[in-house]
């Protein structure tokens, strides 16, 4: 199955004309740039735009990735600079004003599965966190990305990874972490599939 096929294959095969595999790839990291985005914009439809971008940024540059971090690393680094921009922006469109994602902005769920005051209550939790710790938290308890990853991917050393992913655990209340991957910034099938369709129809 092409879903298996390891993504150094697949990024070959692309870059070697075969453009619809790299369907594959948005649809193998939708959920982590869906988690990486919302840690950061706090807002689904900002972060559905950042990854349209982010995707088709990544293709376009396809050729200068350079295999020596994983795709998905390389990928983030790109989702991440976009989000960030994408905040920047709407910092200055809001004439200075530093606190972008104030508390009326930040209790909207993005996504609520079975249970959904249990859901509510995850992200809610984890949109509190302040920002360094919220995407380092996103990034290693719920993405399971290695510390070496995750360094790589925000750019900063190991040991304020670690630092920062206990930071972040002690601000949160130790009953919900037992349920946060099950439950957290969930990206359901017909958001992947938009996703899918805008980015394709665009690369």
């Amino acid at each position: 199955m092409l879903t298996e096929v390891p993504d150094a294959e697949l990024i070959s095969r692309i870059l070697k004309g075969e453009k619809s595999l790299f369907e594959i790839l948005i649809r193998k990291y939708n959920q982590r740039l869906y988690r990486v985005g919302m840690s950061i914009l706090s807002d689904d439809m900002e972060t559905e735009d950042a990854m349209q971008t982010a995707y088709i940024k990544a293709y376009e540059h396809l050729k200068d990735f350079e295999q020596r971090s994983s795709f998905i690393t390389w990928l983030t680094r790109i989702m991440l600079n976009q989000c960030y921009e994408q905040k920047r922006k709407a910092e200055l469109n809001k004439n200075g004003v530093r606190e972008l994602f104030n508390e009326m902005h930040m209790k909207t769920p993005a996504n609520i599965l079975a249970n959904k005051e249990l859901g509510a209550a995850l992200e809610h939790a984890i949109t509190l966190l302040p920002e360094k710790y919220r995407i380092v938290f996103v990034l290693r308890e719920i993405e399971n990305m290695s510390v070496r990853e995750t360094s790589e991917a925000l750019h900063i050393e190991e040991p304020n990874v670690k630092v920062r992913l206990n930071r972040a655990k002690t601000m949160l209340r130790d009953n919900l972490q037992d349920y946060m991957k099950d439950s957290v910034y969930s990206f359901h099938l017909v958001k992947c599939d938009r996703i899918v369709n805008y980015v394709m129809s665009r690369i």
